[in-house]
């Protein structure tokens, strides 16, 4: 099916005694190559039309080679209301009989003219990130190698293609269209996309090095011997082997500093690392290692920092603490299809910038969910500090198989994306699926598992656990039984308020996926989708939010009221999830997608209000950001409306996530109609890591109107909130 390099071999010898040959040296192919496009029976053109920046998607051609339809083009039929997209036959063919919208037969071809000074036993290995969808390389007219997997890289090398003594060569890559791929690899399904933009959407390089190279290396820390175990790999299977022919240096990132050389023949062996400073998102630490073999070098960045999970206690387990997840989700793909994306996610400021935000959320989290970003993500995510949940982008709902996916198919594209990301600090988690349920990915990961030598556990999406260390994922959408009971006509009724409902009658329910409690007590369980509130940027509703927003929050009649809904109840939902402690982590979807409040309309959106300026909505940072504190309050109170005359004793639930004990002042104040009527304070403190509830004693009620109660605390300097509305009568 494909001609890159995937090698699995062991490291062998060089000879002190060969020639010397120059160190690795990469070429930065990215920036501007040609494009054109032909349709999938075509032979490799000889006239490129249009300018591309690399990397990015084909919509980024100057001039434009595809026309693309408004998005209220009134020749595609798409009123049609539907949660799963592709279950609807009549607006899919429409999709697919319009050649604009990507789901044809074209090809993409890219081209460049490159010079490469390569020496007699030099090789030249072109590196292509990820690239979507099938990739096929061509120098100087030949096919030289190709990749059917849109996630993972390509490799290949080049070398025999090339003109000799300096001369120019013709580089042309190509990439089809997502129907054409084998029902045999993973294609990125997302009921709720339309275009599939198709592209080279990650780093273009060229790997200049000796005959024999290292292709790859992975790094194991052991904190508690404060060790790491090194496994490389080269191209080469020679046997006859030097004392200390591979040497290695291990320094601070940063600062520079060496903290350990030597010399080895071993392909498996431990390095010593001293009074290591462990990495967490709070402190991220970075060394590097470089390994030499005299003829190649490789630069490989690393953090000392071991994860595990709790079947007792149901956590995750950093550096032998516990730890909990606070976080969010990034649906990149769906972004590729934002009208404001531009080059913004191949911008390397906005990229950090958007990472410091989700820093200033109190994130500490993320999971890349439908389609994995470019890999400068993970290296700032390393750098900032952040724990990634990665997800292979498998949706495949309740299919019994998916398509002609085996569990042989899946576990080698598994396996090369292992072998591209296993380095990073950031990723603690491998997630095999999104919201799938059937056999196929278990037995693929039980295939792979054993090549991460830091054991990091996996999710298998809404199937079982692959393994008794595994972790499990809910998505908890307490709205959705609403929206379906509307969408069907049917009447929705909370006699006793929604909060009543949402925070007490479901209260016990940790997500619709979850039929065994026996089931949930052995494995930790990530909170990774909640809320059914989406909003576009403009604060208009989604496709499956209309009817909550006209039948729930009748009053919430323009953007701004329904923006502050929004966030209202996701900030009381946050804290709910929270306080239960029942999950290892907790991320809400989403930070960043599309927004499309034109036709065709999306499903779910994100919460900014100006992306590119990565301005998040205000109400959502008021309040979502409180929600998402270390140290974290709920007023554990949801009556909407009560008596006048009642005498309310309020129930607070106060949380630590951090590993020092908090002590403090909590405040209650009550407002009415705005003017503070009462307010009280009690000194509090909680253990590391700990959970109290609080009652709070306040006044009579004797006045009907509207009344607000806010809990208040300082933490690090800052007040963090919760509040709630009611009415007296």
């Amino acid at each position: 099916m494909r001609n890159f390099i995937s090698v699995i071999i062991l490291l062998s010898c060089i000879s002190n005694s060969s020639t010397t040959y120059s160190q690795r040296r990469v070429i930065n192919l990215n920036g501007n190559w040609q494009i054109t496009k032909t349709n999938l029976k075509s032979v490799i053109p000889t006239k490129f039309t249009s300018t591309i920046a690399l990397p990015g998607l084909v919509d980024m051609a100057i001039p434009a080679i595809d026309t693309i339809p408004a998005f209220h083009n009134k020749k595609l039929d798409l009123t049609v209301e539907a949660t799963n997209i592709a279950s609807n036959s009549k607006l899919l063919d429409s999709i697919k009989s319009n050649n604009s919208w990507y789901y044809n037969n074209s090809v993409y071809w890219y081209k460049k003219n490159i010079q490469v000074n390569v020496k007699k036993n030099e090789q030249v290995l072109l590196k292509i990130n990820k690239a979507m969808y099938h990739t096929k390389v061509y120098v100087n007219g030949k096919l030289a190698g190709e990749n059917c997997y849109s996630f993972t890289p390509t490799l290949i090398n080049i070398k025999p293609y090339l003109n000799r003594n300096k001369a120019d060569n013709e580089l042309i890559i190509s990439v089809g269209c997502r129907n054409n791929l084998p029902d045999t690899v993973a294609k990125g399904d997302d009921f709720e996309k339309f275009f599939f933009i198709p592209g080279i959407y990650d780093d273009v390089k060229l790997i200049v090095t000796g005959k024999s190279y290292i292709s790859n290396v992975q790094i194991a820390p052991d904190i508690q011997n404060q060790e790491l175990r090194v496994l490389a790999e080269t191209n080469s299977n020679n046997q006859s082997c030097n004392k200390n022919w591979l040497s290695y240096i291990v320094r601070e990132t940063i600062s520079g500093k060496i903290i350990t050389t030597g010399k080895t023949s071993q392909t498996d062996f431990k390095i010593k690392i001293p009074d290591c400073k462990l990495w967490s998102p709070e402190q991220p630490f970075m060394y590097e290692l470089e390994l030499s073999t005299g003829t190649d070098n490789l630069v490989t960045r690393f953090g000392m920092r071991s994860v595990s999970t709790s079947a007792n206690t149901g956590e995750l387990i950093l550096n032998g603490k516990p730890y909990f997840l606070r976080g969010t989700n990034v649906c990149l793909f769906r972004f590729f299809e934002d009208e404001d994306r531009d080059n913004l996610p191949w911008d390397s400021k906005w990229v950090i910038d958007l990472h410091k935000g989700f820093k200033l959320m109190h994130w500490n989290s993320y999971r890349p969910t439908l389609g994995f970003p470019p890999e400068r993500w993970y290296e700032i995510a390393d750098s900032l500090g952040f724990l990634v949940q990665d997800e292979y982008p498998v949706w495949k709902g309740h299919k019994a198989e998916p398509d002609g996916v085996t569990s042989t198919t899946l576990a080698n594209e598994y396996r090369e994306w292992l072998r591209e990301r296993w380095n990073h600090s950031s990723v603690v988690i491998w997630d095999a699926q999104n919201e799938s349920v059937y056999d196929t990915t278990a037995i693929a990961i039980n295939k792979v598992r054993h090549l991460d030598l830091s054991n990091r556990p996996w999710d298998n999406g809404w199937a079982a656990p692959a393994n008794n260390d595994d972790i499990m994922e809910t998505h908890p959408y307490l709205l959705y039984s609403s929206y379906a009971r509307l969408k069907e006509g049917k009447k929705v009724d909370f006699p006793n308020g929604l909060l009543n409902y949402l925070f007490k009658e479901e209260k016990n329910a940790t997500g619709p996926n979850f039929s065994s409690n026996k089931l949930q007590r052995k494995h930790p369980i990530i909170n990774n989708e909640y809320s059914w509130l989406w909003l576009n940027r403009d604060g208009t509703p989604t496709v499956l939010t209309d009817s909550i927003y006209t039948y729930l929050f009748p009053e919430a009649n323009t953007a701004e009221k329904r923006l502050e809904v929004y966030a209202r109840l996701l900030g009381m939902e946050t804290e709910f999830w929270r306080s239960s402690r029942k999950f290892a982590g907790l991320m809400n979807f989403c930070a960043l997608s599309y927004s499309r409040p034109k036709a065709p309309r999306g499903l779910t959106s994100d919460n900014f209000n100006d992306v590119k300026r990565l301005k998040f909505d205000p109400y959502f940072y008021q309040y979502v950001r409180d929600a998402f504190s270390p140290i974290g309050i709920m007023i554990n109170f949801w009556d909407e409306k009560i008596v006048n005359g009642s005498e309310l004793k309020i129930p607070v639930n106060i949380i630590n996530d951090t590993y020092t004990e908090w002590n403090g002042a909590l405040k209650l104040n009550l407002f009415n109609s705005g003017e503070l009527i009462n307010t009280q304070s009690q000194s509090i403190k909680v253990k590391a890591l700990g959970k109290i509830s609080v009652t709070i004693p306040l006044i009579k009620v004797e006045r009907s109107g509207k009344y607000k109660l806010e809990t208040e605390i300082m933490v690090g300097g800052e007040s963090v909130r919760s509040v709630r509305e009611f009415i007296v009568e």
